[in-house]
């Protein structure tokens, strides 16, 4: 991995942005995108894309999205003796979330916090950590009293990021960060529009990153009927399922990316299906069949509008919406080369085809 692509993985893995609250990643992927687009727009929500237009003539429209949030936590309450109960925001497994570092954001500034834990020796006879719930742990600031933390500026709707390094593993081959979950698709968006920046495409290319998809995929809803696209493509991460050995679980790393035929909320159409295949193997792409347990925006974009044919283009990870993921620098190479592949084939005749019947824009 070029250096300069590890730099920008550690910039927008390390940025803290939970959902609803995703105002540092908003920034960081307008820089990165405004020079090489024509122009950025938000939605109402705060999602945000840069258009790259197209000098053909009726163009179909292409929407290219990542999620710029996190799972996180949002402070409900602040306790007589200044600690603090939360809601979670996005999944949380409560069995990763105790004797953590975190950061503390409120309108006055940043503050270190953990998350509490019980010592193993005031466990015995019980039945201890197996009944734990999120809302159970208390986080800790250090502060010895309500009126104190309240000093500080801190008051329920405050929010609670992990705080992580991002770093290689012993051999390279590999990177632990925190959110993963999304921030590959903001590294894949970032990286693209750069090197489609001098590239006529045939399409106008509508490319960005949608905010609350960890709490109901609500971005996409109205980013879809914000930019009124065609065709939709989210890139996303996904649960790696590899660490026994069995050969059919969903969801390996340096296998290629996650081509994502069905999830709750999505069935991929035959004929989108058939166009990424074929994508996929004039290029010497490789990738993987994923079914999934969970959803992505792609869920939200197919049934918005008029339904808008979608697809996702994902890599798995392992250990997501913890502090600590594992994701292969292979795949990650593997989804970024599908994704440029797929937009610079788009066209009218390809719409046309994966919509199954006339374009007419």
């Amino acid at each position: 991995m070029e250096e300069k692509t590890f730099k920008l993985i550690k910039e927008l893995t390390e940025v803290q942005g939970t959902s609803g609250f995703e105002r540092n990643v908003r920034e960081m992927m307008i820089e990165k995108l405004t020079p090489n687009v024509d122009e950025i727009q938000l939605d109402g929500l705060g999602s945000v894309f840069g258009i790259k237009h197209t000098k053909v003539e009726d163009a179909p429209r292409i929407m290219l999205a990542a999620h710029m949030d996190e799972v996180g936590f949002m402070l409900t309450q602040i306790t007589p003796e200044g600690m603090f109960r939360v809601q979670p925001l996005g999944g949380w497994n409560p069995y990763v979330v105790s004797a953590q570092r975190f950061t503390l954001q409120t309108r006055k500034g940043n503050y270190p916090v953990i998350s509490s834990s019980v010592p193993p020796h005031l466990l015995r006879g019980t039945n201890g950590a197996g009944q734990v719930k999120v809302t159970d742990i208390l986080f800790d600031g250090g502060f010895t009293s309500k009126e104190e933390a309240e000093e500080f500026g801190i008051r329920p709707g405050d929010t609670i990021v992990p705080l992580t390094e991002t770093i290689y593993t012993a051999n390279k081959k590999r990177i632990i960060s925190k959110a993963w979950d999304n921030r590959y698709g903001c590294t894949i968006v970032s990286e693209v529009m750069e090197e489609l920046k001098n590239e006529e495409l045939n399409h106008t290319l509508i490319a960005g990153a949608t905010v609350q998809e960890e709490v109901g995929l609500r971005g996409a809803r109205t980013a879809v009927h914000k930019f009124n696209p065609d065709l939709f493509f989210a890139v996303d991460c996904s649960p790696a399922n590899d660490l026994t050995g069995d050969k059919m679980a969903y969801g390996k790393l340096d296998e290629g990316f996650l081509l994502r035929i069905q999830d709750p909320g999505t069935i991929l159409l035959p004929k989108m299906r058939e166009f990424l295949l074929d994508t996929a193997s004039t290029h010497n792409i490789p990738y993987q069949y994923f079914v999934s347990q969970g959803g992505t925006d792609a869920g939200a974009a197919h049934v918005s509008n008029n339904g808008v044919p979608s697809a996702v283009i994902g890599v798995c990870a392992r250990y997501i919406h913890t502090h600590q993921t594992m994701f292969s620098i292979k795949d990650y190479d593997a989804a970024k080369e599908m994704v440029l592949q797929t937009m610079k084939s788009l066209d009218k005749s390809t719409v046309e085809t994966i919509l199954g019947g006339k374009y007419v824009r």
